[in-house]
């Protein structure tokens, strides 16, 4: 159980041929997915405001429990705050920040740590209760899906979901202790002061996960309005508290429970519901430069999982497009992509600091090698692709227009300032109109196994944007923006 605790053969279309190199605007295009966080932004929005057609919402959550649960953000087309997606954004979008911050044009490392801001304020709320209480999410599901209304009309319930002591949040609470310690790191440089309450209260978070062992999800009291949306688990955050205070403690539980943290698995995924291979990476670190090969079968397994992407490689598991895109079943394709492209870039900057290659049996992988691909990816998001669009809402001339998500598909209050009740706004989600608010930067879901995307917005799986599909991309265009030709 302590596991739910720690967190391209390119076969190309005969008539495919992409952009020559250099041939996107990386810095606009991080500029872009940054902002997109502000159209997904809960509470009272602060002056500085730039995504306009949004507004207030969300401004009585928490009430049942007499606590403050406003801010955070709205995980997708929806408008619920799921806990455990949160952290995981917020994670990754502190990890852009660590790893690439350095590469970010100055108003687009504030814009950032803005936008990291934003998740980690709430995240402190949420674990305002402990040693007794986490907080884990905020909105019936089952009522918000069954509406079609912008988040600052809503009236579904917003219910409040709570754990309390001795019941298990394992997942939920090791996630957002890895987010809290990860913010934390982000943070240091900036603001000493709430970089220390972030790891004080990423330590409480993993205490509560460590000790009431177990998934949120198997609490009967919550379970039915958690899944099946966001119930999986898995994390790493005693890794990434081990990062952010440098503690012997948490190196010691690394090195004690490997084989129990999925050390020895080859787990070829990295997403909100599994952390295995981001896991792997980021204990990488300490072998690669500190020398603490006692940690070795993390190395192993990462090793082997970026194995898993090339394609000449023996161990080669994971699957294409015919135009080159990462490809994983089940909708929602991009946060494959994004995420592991994301972990190619920090693991090929982890090996080049050490002077080191990349063992796949047969072949030799370089840092290059993974850069390479991980623009690969990149580009094809960004237009490189059979149908020749950006899968960036608002980059190039050609993106998608009817995305599935209630904001942007409804009118601003602004221009149509009365309510747009629950039922009313089918109207809008049937129509075969271009969402009338631009929700700029937003990275839908993308196209299928076959390369083909249809601009439905009734096709969630292809055309809703996420959080999380977004934060590890902040990462990988901030790369690319200061090494375009890796």
């Amino acid at each position: 159980m302590i596991t739910q605790i720690l967190f391209i053969l390119i076969i190309s279309f005969s008539s495919f041929e992409p952009p020559a190199a250099n041939a996107h605007d990386y810095q606009d295009a991080l500029s872009k997915a940054v902002l997109f966080f502000e159209g997904q932004r809960s509470g009272v929005l602060p002056q500085y405001q730039r995504m306009k057609w949004r507004d207030n919402s969300g401004l009585s959550d928490g009430w049942t429990y007499n606590v403050d649960l406003t801010g955070g953000y709205y995980d997708a087309g929806d408008n619920i705050k799921f806990g455990f997606p949160m952290s995981f954004t917020t994670t990754m979008l502190a990890w852009s920040v660590i790893e690439f911050g350095d590469s970010m044009p100055p108003a687009e490392l504030r814009n950032s740590m803005v936008a990291i801001r934003w998740a980690s304020d709430y995240l402190l709320k949420t674990v305002s209760q402990l040693p007794n209480r986490i907080f884990v999410q905020v909105g019936d599901p089952i009522n918000d899906h069954n509406c079609w209304e912008r988040p600052e009309d809503m009236d579904t319930a917003r219910t409040v979901y709570a754990v309390d002591a001795p019941k298990p949040a394992s997942d939920v609470a090791g996630e957002t202790a890895a987010a809290l310690a990860a913010c934390s790191m982000a943070f240091r440089a900036y603001d000493p002061s709430y970089s220390e309450t972030l790891i004080r209260n990423a330590v409480k978070a993993f205490e509560y996960a460590d000790t009431y062992r177990g998934a949120y999800s198997d609490n009967s009291d919550i379970r039915d309005g958690v899944c099946p949306f966001y119930c999986d688990f898995s994390g790493y955050q005693a890794t990434w508290l081990r990062r952010a205070t440098e503690e012997g403690s948490f190196l010691d539980y690394i090195q004690n429970n490997g084989k129990t943290l999925g050390a020895e698995d080859n787990i070829n995924e990295f997403g909100w519901d599994n952390k295995h291979a981001g896991l792997n990476v980021l204990v990488s670190k300490e072998v690669l430069e500190g020398n603490m090969y006692n940690l070795e079968s993390y190395k192993a397994s990462a090793d082997s999982f970026m194995c898993t992407l090339v394609p000449e490689s023996s161990s080669s598991h994971i699957e294409y497009t015919p135009g080159g895109l990462i490809y994983k079943p089940g909708g929602s394709n991009l946060q494959h992509s994004t995420t592991i492209t994301f972990l190619m870039l920090v693991y090929a900057n982890y090996l080049a600091k050490t002077s080191q290659t990349l063992n796949c049996g047969n072949i030799n992988v370089s840092p290059t090698w993974l850069r390479q691909q991980a623009k690969k990816q990149v580009d094809y998001i960004l237009g490189d692709n059979p149908m020749g669009m950006s899968y960036m809402v608002g980059y190039s001339d050609r993106y998608p227009k009817r995305i599935h998500h209630r904001g942007s598909s409804l009118p601003s209050v602004k221009e149509h300032p009365q309510a747009i009740a629950c039922k009313e706004g089918s109207t809008y989600f049937n129509s075969s109109d271009a969402n009338p608010n631009v929700l700029v930067g937003a990275i839908v879901g993308g196209p299928g196994k076959d390369d083909v995307y249809e601009d439905n917005r009734a096709d969630f799986r292809k055309s809703e944007p996420t959080t999380y599909i977004n934060a590890p991309f902040v990462g990988a265009l901030a790369y690319f923006v200061a090494n375009p030709n890796p």
